[in-house]
C-alpha cells in the first residue's frame, strides 16, 4: 500500500537497531531509568506493577519512543537475603532454584504486560558480587565503615547465628505467640529478634535458641549525613521530586531519621545466601569471613551490576553525572533507601557517581477496600491478569488511570469494566474506528485532497477552535509527561480523543456532507486521520499494543510527539484495514472476577480467556446457543448498544474520571476539614454529571 508521509526533521520516531545497547552522548539528553527491584520470593501483584515497573516503562517509552532521547531502562530481581532463604526452605528447594523459578515468573509477567526493559537482570551474578565488594572496600578505605558488636539470636543445635526471619516467638508488646524476628504482624510493631520472648528457630522449633555477641560492619551514615542532606536539597530542587516522606514541598527535610540524626547502619549479616564480605589477609576484621553483605546494602547496587551485565561500558551511565539524568520509580516504602541510604553509600564511596535526579513515587494501591494478600489469595497477582481475558492494554490503561500519585487508591472491578467500556471503547476507540471506517468505505481507503502539508493555522477558516484546542492539549500533555505526572498525561490523551469525537460530530461527518460539500468532507477526514496519527504517538507510552494497532490501521510509521497539530498523512496515502481497538466487557463480569479473586472462600470460576469475547459474524440462533453455553461477556462495539453522540461519550468519560477522583479522596486516611469539604464538592460534581448523563439518555 502506498505511504505518503510528510518529510520533516524529528517527525518520525528513532527506533534503535535490535540488540543495540544505547550509550550516553555528550550534549544530548541521556536518561537512565530504574524501577525498584522486585524481591525474588513471590510474584508481583497489581500494586507492585503500577508502583514501579509499569510507571517506569511509561516514562521510558515516552523518552525513547516519542521524544527521541537516549534512554536506558534497567530492572531485575533482587535475589539475596533472609526472605529468599526462608522461602526456599518452605518450598524445599535451594535459594538458587527458588530465584531461578521466580525470576522466570517475573519475566513472563512483565512481558505479558508489555513492559519493555532494555534489560531485566538479577542480582545473583558474579559482576554483582564484584561491584558490591568494590563499594564495600571503598567505604572502608575512606573510613566510612564501623565495627560494632551486638547481641543476636543463636541456635545452639545448628551452631549458627539466626537472622531475624529465622526466629519466631512471643511479641513483647502484645503477647502474640507467632511474632517474627523482624516484626509482629498482630500489632504491627517492628522488632529486634533478641526482644522475642521464648524465641524459636523456624528450622526446628525444638532447638535451643539463645543470644550471643556477633560482630558486624556498619556504614557511618551519621558521618556522611551533612553531605547527604546537602545533596537531597539540591537534587530535590533540580529534579522536581514527586511528593515523598523525606523532603516536603517547601524543601524542608521531614524524615524522622534525618531529624533525629542518622545512626550507623549494618552492612553485613550472618547468612550464607548473599554476597560474601571481602576480607583481605591483612584486614584486622578477620571475623567478617563467612558473613555476607546485608540485602539492603547490595540490592540498590543491583541497578549498577544489572547494567554491567548488559554492557561492559556500564560506567558511561553510572559515573557520568554531567551528561546523565537518573530517574527512579518506586513505591513509598522504598523512598528512604533510594534518597538517604544508598546515596549516602555512593557519597561515602568517594567516586563521581550518577546520583538520583528525579524521584517518582506512588502511594499504595489497595484491592476492593482491603489489601492485596498472596497468602490469602486476595487480589490479582502476576499471571492471573492474563487469565481474565482482559487485554494487557486495558490493564495498563486502568492501572495508570488510577495510579496513586498523591494518595492511596483502590482497585475496583466495577471501575475497571467502566474504564474499558466508557473511556476506551466509547471514547477513544469510537473516534478512531468511526473516522477510519468512513475513509475506507467512502474514499477507498485513500486520504483525499483536503489540506496542504504542514502545521495547521490556529486562525484556520473552518477549524480555528479545533486546531487551538488540539495544540493546547498537546502542550498540556508535554508539560504533564515532562513532570512525570503520568496520570494527568493519560487523561490528556483521552481528552484529545474526546475532542476528536466532538469534531466529527460538530462537522456533521456523514454521506450527506460528502455529497453536499465534498471539499469540506475531505478536509474533515484528513484532519481526523492526522489527529489519529498524533494519538498513536501520545498513547504509545501507556498502551504500546494499541499504538501499534493504530499505526497498522493507518499504514504509517511510528512517529514522535509533535509540538503542534499538522498534516503529516498526505493526500494519496493508503490506510490499512480499520478494526475495533477494544471490545465491550459485560458489567456482570465485575461480580464474577470480584468473587474469583476475593480470597480463600469458594468463588465461581471466571470464563476462560477465549470465552470472554463474543464471536463476530455469528447468527442469532448460534449466538443464543453460545450464550447458554459460555455466557460471552465481551461484545464488539455496536453489537449491544447503538452509537452514542459525542456529547454522551464525553459525559461517560467525565463520569468515570470524576468517580475515580472521588474514590481517591475517600481513600485518604488522614482526614481533615479541608479534605472533607473537597470530597463533598467532588461528590456533588459527580452526582451532577450523572444527572446530566441520565437526562441526555432520555
Amino acid at each position: 500500500m502506498t505511504q505518503k508521509i510528510r518529510s520533516a526533521e524529528g517527525l518520525l520516531r528513532s527506533v534503535p537497531e535490535p540488540g543495540q545497547v544505547v550509550l550516553p552522548k555528550d550534549g544530548e539528553q541521556n536518561i537512565l531509568i530504574t524501577s525498584a527491584l522486585p524481591y525474588c520470593n513471590n510474584v508481583p501483584h497489581l500494586g507492585n506493577i503500577i508502583g514501579s515497573t509499569l510507571s517506569a516503562d511509561v516514562y521510558s517509552r515516552l523518552c525513547v519512543g516519542t521524544r527521541n532521547r537516549r534512554t536506558l531502562y534497567i530492572c531485575g530481581t533482587d535475589e539475596y537475603g533472609t526472605a529468599t532463604e526462608t522461602r526456599a526452605l518452605k518450598e524445599g528447594v535451594s535459594p538458587r532454584e527458588l530465584c531461578d523459578k521466580y525470576h522466570e515468573l517475573h519475566s513472563e509477567t512483565y512481558v505479558w504486560f508489555d513492559i519493555g526493559f532494555d534489560y531485566f537482570g538479577r542480582t545473583s551474578t558474579p559482576l554483582h558480587t564484584e561491584i558490591c565488594q568494590e563499594i564495600y572496600l571503598n567505604l572502608k578505605k575512606h573510613g566510612n565503615l564501623l565495627r560494632q558488636e551486638k547481641e543476636q539470636t543463636y541456635c545452639e543445635d545448628d551452631q549458627k547465628f539466626l537472622a531475624d526471619r529465622f526466629v519466631e516467638g512471643t511479641c513483647p508488646h502484645c503477647n502474640s505467640d507467632d511474632a517474627r524476628g523482624d516484626q509482629c504482624d498482630t500489632c504491627g510493631r517492628t522488632l529486634d529478634a533478641v526482644e522475642l520472648i521464648n524465641p524459636r528457630c523456624i528450622l526446628d522449633k525444638t532447638h535451643n535458641v539463645v543470644t550471643r555477641i556477633s560482630a558486624h560492619m556498619y556504614v557511618r551514615l551519621d558521618e556522611i549525613q551533612p553531605r547527604t542532606e546537602e545533596w537531597i536539597k539540591e537534587s530535590w530542587r533540580r529534579g522536581k521530586w514527586s511528593p515523598n516522606s523525606v523532603i516536603n514541598g517547601e524543601g524542608a527535610l521531614i524524615d524522622a531519621r534525618l531529624k533525629g540524626g542518622l545512626r550507623p547502619s549494618p552492612v553485613t549479616r550472618d547468612l550464607k545466601w548473599g554476597v560474601p564480605v571481602p576480607v583481605a589477609d591483612e584486614d584486622p576484621d578477620q571475623d567478617m569471613k563467612g558473613k555476607v553483605l546485608y540485602v539492603w546494602f547490595d540490592a540498590p547496587i543491583g541497578y549498577l551490576s544489572i547494567t554491567a551485565n548488559l554492557t561492559p561500558e556500564w560506567k558511561q551511565w553510572w559515573f557520568n553525572p554531567k551528561n546523565v539524568r537518573l530517574y527512579q520509580f518506586m513505591g513509598k516504602d522504598n523512598v528512604y533507601f533510594h534518597t538517604i541510604y544508598f546515596p549516602s553509600v555512593q557519597i561515602g564511596d568517594g567516586r563521581d557517581w550518577t546520583l538520583l535526579h528525579h524521584l517518582s513515587t506512588t502511594e499504595y494501591l489497595n484491592y476492593e477496600g482491603g489489601k492485596f494478600s498472596k497468602s490469602h489469595n486476595r487480589g490479582v497477582f502476576g499471571p492471573a491478569a492474563k487469565e481474565t481475558g482482559i487485554p494487557a492494554s486495558v490493564w495498563r490503561y486502568y492501572l495508570l488511570s488510577t495510579r496513586p500519585e498523591t494518595a492511596d487508591a483502590t482497585f475496583s472491578w466495577g471501575d475497571c469494566v467502566a474504564a474499558n467500556n466508557n473511556v476506551l471503547l466509547n471514547n477513544f476507540g469510537n473516534f478512531v474506528n468511526r473516522a477510519l471506517k468512513f475513509i475506507s468505505s467512502q474514499y477507498g481507503g485513500i486520504i483525499p485532497e483536503g489540506d496542504s502539508p504542514g502545521p495547521l493555522s490556529p486562525n484556520d477558516e473552518n477549524d480555528a477552535e479545533f486546531v487551538t484546542d488540539v495544540n493546547g492539549l498537546l502542550m498540556d500533555y508535554t508539560e504533564a509527561m515532562d513532570a512525570v505526572r503520568l496520570r494527568l498525561g493519560l487523561q490528556t490523551v483521552m481528552h484529545l480523543s474526546q475532542r476528536g469525537n466532538l469534531y466529527l460530530q460538530s462537522s456533521g461527518l456523514n454521506k450527506a456532507l460528502m455529497n453536499e460539500n465534498p471539499t469540506r468532507c475531505a478536509q474533515v477526514v484528513t484532519r481526523a486521520a492526522n489527529l489519529i496519527y498524533v494519538l498513536s504517538a501520545l498513547v504509545y507510552p501507556f498502551m504500546p499494543s494499541t499504538s501499534a494497532s493504530i499505526l497498522s490501521q493507518l499504514n504509517a510509521p511510528s512517529r514522535a510527539v509533535p509540538d503542534a497539530f499538522s498534516i503529516d498523512l498526505l493526500p494519496g496515502h493508503h490506510i490499512g484495514r480499520p478494526e475495533h481497538l477494544f471490545k465491550k466487557i459485560e458489567e456482570k463480569m465485575a461480580d464474577v472476577w470480584r468473587a474469583k479473586f476475593a480470597g480463600n472462600d469458594p468463588a465461581p470460576a471466571a470464563p476462560a480467556a477465549d470465552e470472554t469475547h463474543a464471536p463476530s459474524g455469528t447468527s442469532k440462533r448460534k449466538a443464543a446457543a453460545a450464550k447458554k453455553l459460555v455466557q460471552p461477556v465481551v461484545q464488539e462495539v455496536g453489537e449491544a448498544d447503538g452509537p452514542k453522540s459525542a456529547e454522551a461519550l464525553a459525559l461517560d468519560a467525565r463520569v468515570t474520571e470524576q468517580g475515580s477522583h472521588v474514590r481517591e479522596l475517600k481513600a485518604r486516611t488522614r482526614r481533615t476539614k479541608e479534605l472533607d469539604e473537597e470530597t463533598a464538592v467532588a461528590i456533588a460534581e459527580l452526582k451532577k454529571l450523572k444527572a446530566e448523563r441520565a437526562a441526555l439518555s432520555r
